[in-house]
């Protein structure tokens, strides 16, 4: 315990801090959203649970990253062909697979809301989940966001302590914040929908790293990773233009009603 507070272990322990609340981002957004599917009673439970377990399975992840990283990091398998070649490992295929399920979530719920608008139904009518199923989902999708924080934390140090240090409090942070981010979006619906899109992104996101892992490559041409200052770029652009077409929807609804209010007085 000593060793954790040394100036050095300090500072390295503030930076861990500080990449787990910048990387956890978009981990939260899949929390809050994800966390809505669970009976409405126990969707706090849920989060609090869902990060706690995760957290402490991160702990047990960063144990076998340490003891098996040269394992995680070298080729299962590999394609070669003129349309299609990589190299694939353990990390590759994990943050493939997870960017493809996120995609998938985002772009099946993007076309629910558009289904129940059409149909004229409200939203009461999305499946629920039970809360183990809840529950287990974001705990492997916190898994799944957990290998690049992971690695860049054994980038920066090699103390056991301090890495799990950093998880624990970034895992304290996100029950703290989790609530927050949910109730901010029940309470605004319109952001849900902008949420759902950057969900997609981080799916897009997660989708180059790991084709950027595996040395993929499509016709000859090679998958390039999504840099975090692109990924809040779009994500800038996104909540800007979301910002810009309400005020701007709203407008033209004041003046909609203004007009329906003239002319009803001129009737």
């Amino acid at each position: 315990m000593a060793d954790l507070f040394t100036i050095e272990n300090l500072f390295t322990l503030m930076m861990l801090v500080l990449l787990q609340a910048v990387l956890g981002f978009d981990n939260l957004l899949y929390i809050s959203l994800e966390s809505q599917r669970a009976p409405l009673e126990k969707q706090a439970f849920v989060r609090k649970l869902g990060i706690g377990l995760a957290v402490l399975l991160r702990i047990c992840l960063l144990f076998v990253l340490v003891s098996v990283i040269e394992k995680v990091k070298s080729t299962l398998f590999s394609i070669d062909t003129p349309y299609l070649s990589g190299a694939f490992n353990l990390h590759s295929l994990i943050v493939l697979v997870g960017g493809i399920f996120i995609m998938y979530t985002a772009m099946k719920e993007i076309f629910h809301m558009i289904a129940l608008e059409t149909a004229g139904h409200g939203d009461d009518e999305k499946k629920p989940k039970s809360v183990a199923q809840v529950v287990t989902w974001i705990v492997l999708m916190n898994l799944v966001f957990s290998f690049d924080s992971i690695l860049s934390a054994m980038a920066l140090t090699k103390n056991f302590l301090v890495m799990a240090t950093a998880i624990v409090i970034g895992g304290f942070l996100m029950i703290l914040l989790a609530d927050k981010v949910a109730n901010f979006l029940k309470k605004n619906r319109m952001y849900e929908v902008l949420g759902l899109f950057i969900l997609l992104i981080v799916g897009v996101m997660l989708l180059t790293e790991g084709g950027h892992l595996a040395h993929l490559k499509f016709f000859g041409h090679e998958v390039h990773q999504m840099t975090k200052t692109t990924f809040y770029f779009v994500i800038a652009v996104l909540v800007l233009t979301d910002v810009v077409q309400g005020r701007y929807q709203r407008r033209l609804l004041a003046e909609q009603a203004a007009k329906a209010k003239s002319a009803s007085e001129h009737a």
